[in-house]
């Protein structure tokens, strides 16, 4: 079977969007985090820089898979890349070669754009994924550690912020 065909989404879509990330979600056991709606995304994809972009695989004109990613910076280079937040494809698709055209398309975009860079994370138990990425000859960063403040903790230090900003 031929890989499904990828596109842009549109900010009229996040609700089809929304779904793939819901089910995402509860594949990777996160489901009850996965609160945000189809209006905040939308509002996200928007403009003429928007926050985030998704693309959407199909096929036979039904959503089988996504990546959803959008623009970072490196000091060190100089130059913007990409951070692919997630790249899910339905059960039923994996193994068509449509995550690969999904990442391949991100990879293009990085390369159109002059980015140095195209990075994600991914779970440390889900060896489909990991296997599947150094498959593609992806390096594994494990001198670096993700940190993340959320909820009180940000809002706490937050509030610690001084007027120097």
């Amino acid at each position: 079977m031929a890989p499904a065909a990828i596109r842009a989404a549109d900010a009229d879509e996040a609700g089809v969007v929304l779904g793939l990330i819901r089910e995402l979600a509860e594949y990777e056991r996160l489901a009850d985090q996965a609160v945000g709606t189809a209006e905040q995304l939308a509002a996200h994809m928007r403009g003429p820089a928007p926050l985030v972009e998704v693309l959407l695989a199909e096929r036979d004109g039904e959503p089988v898979g996504f990546a959803l990613f959008y623009t970072t910076f490196s000091t060190f280079l100089c130059r913007a890349g990409i951070w692919l937040e997630d790249l899910y494809v339905r059960p039923a698709e994996r193994g068509t070669g449509t995550g690969r055209a999904l990442l391949a398309t991100v990879a293009a975009l990085a390369v159109e754009r002059d980015g140095g860079r195209l990075e994600w994370a991914a779970l440390d138990w889900n060896e489909p994924a990991l296997g599947f990425y150094r498959a593609l000859g992806a390096r594994r960063l494990g001198e670096w550690i993700t940190h993340r403040l959320e909820g009180e903790e940000l809002r706490r230090v937050a509030g610690g912020a001084g007027g120097d900003r």
